[in-house]
Protein backbone atom coordinates (compact mmCIF):
# COMPACT_ATOMS: atom_id res chain seq x y z
CA UNK A 1 0.00 0.00 0.00
CA UNK A 2 1.31 3.39 -0.83
CA UNK A 3 2.13 6.02 1.73
CA UNK A 4 -0.12 8.25 -0.10
CA UNK A 5 -3.14 5.60 -0.02
CA UNK A 6 -2.52 4.69 3.26
CA UNK A 7 -3.06 8.38 4.61
CA UNK A 8 -6.16 9.14 2.37
CA UNK A 9 -7.23 5.92 4.61
CA UNK A 10 -6.38 6.89 7.98
CA UNK A 11 -7.67 10.45 7.45
CA UNK A 12 -10.59 8.84 6.33
CA UNK A 13 -11.27 6.62 9.31
CA UNK A 14 -10.61 9.65 11.60
CA UNK A 15 -13.72 11.37 9.89
CA UNK A 16 -16.12 8.41 10.21
CA UNK A 17 -14.53 8.09 13.77
CA UNK A 18 -13.05 4.79 13.72
CA UNK A 19 -9.28 6.02 15.18
CA UNK A 20 -8.20 2.51 15.63
CA UNK A 21 -8.38 1.62 12.07
CA UNK A 22 -6.46 4.92 11.04
CA UNK A 23 -4.23 3.58 13.97
CA UNK A 24 -3.76 0.20 12.43
CA UNK A 25 -4.32 -0.13 8.52
CA UNK A 26 -0.85 -1.42 8.02
CA UNK A 27 -0.90 -4.19 10.28
CA UNK A 28 -4.61 -4.94 8.48
CA UNK A 29 -3.48 -4.82 5.28
CA UNK A 30 -0.37 -6.79 6.11
CA UNK A 31 -2.15 -9.65 7.91
CA UNK A 32 -4.16 -9.66 4.41
CA UNK A 33 -1.59 -10.38 2.37
CA UNK A 34 0.41 -12.70 4.26
CA UNK A 35 -3.86 -14.69 4.37
CA UNK A 36 -3.81 -13.41 0.70
CA UNK A 37 -6.85 -12.31 1.36
CA UNK A 38 -10.02 -11.60 -1.01
CA UNK A 39 -11.80 -7.64 -0.84
CA UNK A 40 -14.40 -9.52 1.54
CA UNK A 41 -12.65 -11.49 3.27
CA UNK A 42 -10.34 -8.19 3.95
CA UNK A 43 -13.28 -6.07 4.91
CA UNK A 44 -15.02 -8.75 7.22
CA UNK A 45 -11.71 -9.00 9.00
CA UNK A 46 -11.67 -4.47 9.31
CA UNK A 47 -15.19 -4.24 10.51
CA UNK A 48 -15.13 -7.36 12.98
CA UNK A 49 -12.07 -5.54 14.52
CA UNK A 50 -13.54 -1.93 14.62
CA UNK A 51 -16.65 -3.71 16.15
CA UNK A 52 -14.42 -5.64 19.03
CA UNK A 53 -12.67 -2.25 19.60
CA UNK A 54 -15.85 -0.34 19.50
CA UNK A 55 -18.07 -3.08 22.15
CA UNK A 56 -14.90 -2.69 24.51
CA UNK A 57 -14.56 0.86 24.63
CA UNK A 58 -18.31 0.87 25.29
CA UNK A 59 -17.83 -1.86 27.90
CA UNK A 60 -15.24 -0.15 29.62
CA UNK A 61 -17.19 3.10 29.68
CA UNK A 62 -20.33 1.52 30.95
CA UNK A 63 -17.92 -0.02 33.66
CA UNK A 64 -16.84 3.32 34.69
CA UNK A 65 -20.60 5.04 34.76
CA UNK A 66 -22.29 1.99 36.80
CA UNK A 67 -20.84 3.22 40.00
CA UNK A 68 -19.88 -0.92 40.63
CA UNK A 69 -17.94 -1.15 43.84
CA UNK A 70 -15.57 -4.09 42.33
CA UNK A 71 -15.53 -6.03 38.86
CA UNK A 72 -15.92 -9.32 40.05
CA UNK A 73 -16.80 -12.67 37.96
CA UNK A 74 -18.45 -15.32 38.21
CA UNK A 75 -15.22 -17.51 37.60
CA UNK A 76 -14.07 -15.36 41.05
CA UNK A 77 -16.99 -16.59 42.93
CA UNK A 78 -15.90 -19.75 44.76
CA UNK A 79 -19.15 -21.78 44.46
CA UNK A 80 -17.52 -24.74 46.41
CA UNK A 81 -17.51 -22.74 49.73
CA UNK A 82 -21.39 -22.57 49.67
CA UNK A 83 -22.31 -26.31 49.03
CA UNK A 84 -26.36 -25.02 49.48
CA UNK A 85 -26.25 -23.39 46.55
CA UNK A 86 -26.36 -24.72 43.25
CA UNK A 87 -24.06 -23.16 40.65
CA UNK A 88 -26.51 -23.85 37.34
CA UNK A 89 -28.85 -21.41 39.47
CA UNK A 90 -26.51 -18.59 39.40
CA UNK A 91 -25.26 -19.47 35.95
CA UNK A 92 -28.65 -19.91 34.34
CA UNK A 93 -29.37 -16.39 35.46
CA UNK A 94 -25.75 -15.45 33.90
CA UNK A 95 -27.44 -16.05 30.60
CA UNK A 96 -29.09 -12.90 30.61
CA UNK A 97 -31.86 -14.42 29.77
CA UNK A 98 -34.18 -12.69 32.84
CA UNK A 99 -32.46 -9.18 31.47
CA UNK A 100 -33.46 -9.63 28.26
CA UNK A 101 -37.27 -10.30 29.50
CA UNK A 102 -37.26 -7.41 31.76
CA UNK A 103 -37.31 -9.85 35.03
CA UNK A 104 -35.65 -9.49 38.39
CA UNK A 105 -33.57 -11.46 40.15
CA UNK A 106 -33.19 -11.47 43.66
CA UNK A 107 -30.26 -12.64 46.20
CA UNK A 108 -31.51 -13.65 49.69
CA UNK A 109 -29.12 -14.66 52.72
CA UNK A 110 -26.76 -13.88 55.48
CA UNK A 111 -23.97 -11.16 55.48
CA UNK A 112 -20.87 -12.43 54.06
CA UNK A 113 -22.29 -15.15 51.63
CA UNK A 114 -21.03 -13.11 48.61
CA UNK A 115 -24.62 -11.74 47.37
CA UNK A 116 -23.02 -8.81 46.08
CA UNK A 117 -20.49 -11.09 44.26
CA UNK A 118 -22.96 -12.25 42.05
CA UNK A 119 -25.02 -9.34 41.68
CA UNK A 120 -21.80 -7.60 40.43
CA UNK A 121 -20.84 -10.41 38.13
CA UNK A 122 -24.41 -10.88 36.76
CA UNK A 123 -24.21 -6.80 36.20
CA UNK A 124 -20.94 -7.11 34.79
CA UNK A 125 -21.75 -9.62 32.06
CA UNK A 126 -25.42 -7.66 31.57
CA UNK A 127 -22.75 -4.63 31.03
CA UNK A 128 -20.84 -6.87 28.53
CA UNK A 129 -23.83 -7.40 26.61
CA UNK A 130 -24.50 -4.30 25.83
CA UNK A 131 -27.08 -3.18 28.35
CA UNK A 132 -26.68 -0.28 30.51
CA UNK A 133 -26.21 -1.05 34.52
CA UNK A 134 -26.19 1.28 37.36
CA UNK A 135 -25.58 0.02 40.88
CA UNK A 136 -26.85 1.35 44.51
CA UNK A 137 -27.02 0.31 47.72
CA UNK A 138 -30.63 1.17 48.97
CA UNK A 139 -30.06 3.46 51.74
CA UNK A 140 -27.53 5.48 49.46
CA UNK A 141 -30.92 5.12 46.82
CA UNK A 142 -32.84 6.19 49.32
CA UNK A 143 -31.03 9.36 50.53
CA UNK A 144 -30.46 10.49 46.77
CA UNK A 145 -34.09 10.31 46.51
CA UNK A 146 -34.93 12.07 49.62
CA UNK A 147 -32.23 14.85 48.69
CA UNK A 148 -33.83 15.13 45.01
CA UNK A 149 -37.33 15.33 46.61
CA UNK A 150 -36.50 18.44 49.03
CA UNK A 151 -35.07 20.70 46.22
CA UNK A 152 -37.63 19.59 44.11
CA UNK A 153 -35.65 17.79 41.49
CA UNK A 154 -37.81 14.27 42.12
CA UNK A 155 -38.58 13.36 38.76
CA UNK A 156 -35.05 14.20 37.03
CA UNK A 157 -32.93 11.57 39.86
CA UNK A 158 -35.90 9.29 39.72
CA UNK A 159 -34.40 9.00 35.96
CA UNK A 160 -30.75 7.84 37.50
CA UNK A 161 -32.70 4.56 38.42
CA UNK A 162 -35.29 4.31 35.58
CA UNK A 163 -33.19 4.58 32.74
CA UNK A 164 -30.43 1.69 33.04
CA UNK A 165 -30.99 -1.27 31.78
CA UNK A 166 -30.11 -3.24 34.72
CA UNK A 167 -30.74 -2.00 38.17
CA UNK A 168 -28.50 -3.39 41.35
CA UNK A 169 -30.00 -2.62 44.67
CA UNK A 170 -27.61 -3.93 47.40
CA UNK A 171 -28.33 -4.30 51.02
CA UNK A 172 -31.92 -4.08 51.07
CA UNK A 173 -32.61 -4.48 54.95
CA UNK A 174 -30.17 -3.09 56.37
CA UNK A 175 -32.11 -0.52 58.27
CA UNK A 176 -35.69 0.06 58.39
CA UNK A 177 -36.85 2.91 56.43
CA UNK A 178 -39.59 5.57 57.09
CA UNK A 179 -43.27 5.27 54.79
CA UNK A 180 -42.40 8.21 53.39
CA UNK A 181 -38.76 6.52 52.21
CA UNK A 182 -40.58 3.18 51.66
CA UNK A 183 -42.73 5.43 49.08
CA UNK A 184 -39.74 6.57 46.90
CA UNK A 185 -38.41 3.07 46.93
CA UNK A 186 -42.01 2.05 45.29
CA UNK A 187 -42.04 4.67 42.65
CA UNK A 188 -38.67 3.22 41.55
CA UNK A 189 -40.03 -0.57 41.54
CA UNK A 190 -42.88 0.47 39.85
CA UNK A 191 -42.01 2.45 37.23
CA UNK A 192 -39.30 -0.13 36.23
CA UNK A 193 -41.84 -2.78 36.13
CA UNK A 194 -41.74 -4.56 33.04
CA UNK A 195 -39.68 -2.03 31.52
CA UNK A 196 -35.98 -2.83 32.87
CA UNK A 197 -34.21 -5.22 35.26
CA UNK A 198 -33.62 -5.11 38.98
CA UNK A 199 -31.20 -7.12 40.69
CA UNK A 200 -31.26 -7.45 44.61
CA UNK A 201 -29.41 -8.50 47.63
CA UNK A 202 -30.91 -8.94 50.88
CA UNK A 203 -30.38 -10.54 54.37
CA UNK A 204 -34.07 -10.55 54.96
CA UNK A 205 -36.93 -12.64 53.70
CA UNK A 206 -39.47 -11.47 52.04
CA UNK A 207 -41.74 -11.99 55.31
CA UNK A 208 -39.69 -9.43 56.89
CA UNK A 209 -40.57 -6.64 54.38
CA UNK A 210 -42.75 -5.23 55.84
CA UNK A 211 -40.48 -4.32 58.76
CA UNK A 212 -37.88 -2.96 56.39
CA UNK A 213 -40.41 -0.87 54.87
CA UNK A 214 -42.34 0.44 57.99
CA UNK A 215 -45.54 -0.34 56.65
CA UNK A 216 -47.00 -3.88 55.08
CA UNK A 217 -49.23 -2.70 52.78
CA UNK A 218 -46.43 -0.72 50.92
CA UNK A 219 -44.32 -3.81 51.05
CA UNK A 220 -46.71 -5.81 49.61
CA UNK A 221 -47.12 -3.43 46.94
CA UNK A 222 -43.21 -3.37 45.93
CA UNK A 223 -43.13 -7.05 46.42
CA UNK A 224 -45.99 -7.77 43.63
CA UNK A 225 -44.38 -5.95 41.18
CA UNK A 226 -40.30 -7.00 41.85
CA UNK A 227 -41.52 -11.01 41.95
CA UNK A 228 -44.01 -10.85 39.62
CA UNK A 229 -41.09 -11.92 36.83
CA UNK A 230 -38.48 -12.64 39.40
CA UNK A 231 -35.84 -15.56 40.02
CA UNK A 232 -34.61 -15.88 43.43
CA UNK A 233 -31.83 -17.64 44.68
CA UNK A 234 -31.44 -18.30 48.48
CA UNK A 235 -27.45 -18.09 50.00
CA UNK A 236 -27.77 -19.87 53.37
CA UNK A 237 -23.83 -20.82 53.36
CA UNK A 238 -20.60 -19.67 55.88
CA UNK A 239 -19.03 -16.02 55.75
CA UNK A 240 -16.41 -15.44 52.83
CA UNK A 241 -15.48 -11.91 54.87
CA UNK A 242 -15.39 -14.50 58.19
CA UNK A 243 -13.06 -16.96 56.27
CA UNK A 244 -10.93 -14.81 55.40
CA UNK A 245 -10.99 -13.06 58.61
CA UNK A 246 -10.15 -16.02 60.44
CA UNK A 247 -7.18 -17.26 57.64
CA UNK A 248 -5.41 -13.96 58.09
CA UNK A 249 -5.54 -14.73 62.33
CA UNK A 250 -4.20 -17.76 61.39
CA UNK A 251 -1.25 -17.00 59.64
CA UNK A 252 -0.77 -13.75 62.01
CA UNK A 253 -0.80 -16.18 65.03
CA UNK A 254 1.97 -19.01 62.44
CA UNK A 255 4.41 -16.00 62.03
CA UNK A 256 3.85 -15.41 65.78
Amino acid sequence: MSELVSTRIRNTAGKLGLPHLAETIREYTRRADEGKMGYLDFLDLVLSEELAVRDDRRFRQGLRLSKLPHHKTLDEYDFSFQPELDPRKVKDLATLSFVEGKANAALLGPPGVGKTHIAVALAVAACRAGYSIYFTSLDDMVRNLKAAETTGRLTNKLGTYLRPGVLVVDEVGYQPLERAEANLVFQVISKRYEKGSIILTSNKTFSEWGQVFGDEVLATAILDRLLHHCEVISLNGPSYRLKNRLQAIERENDVA
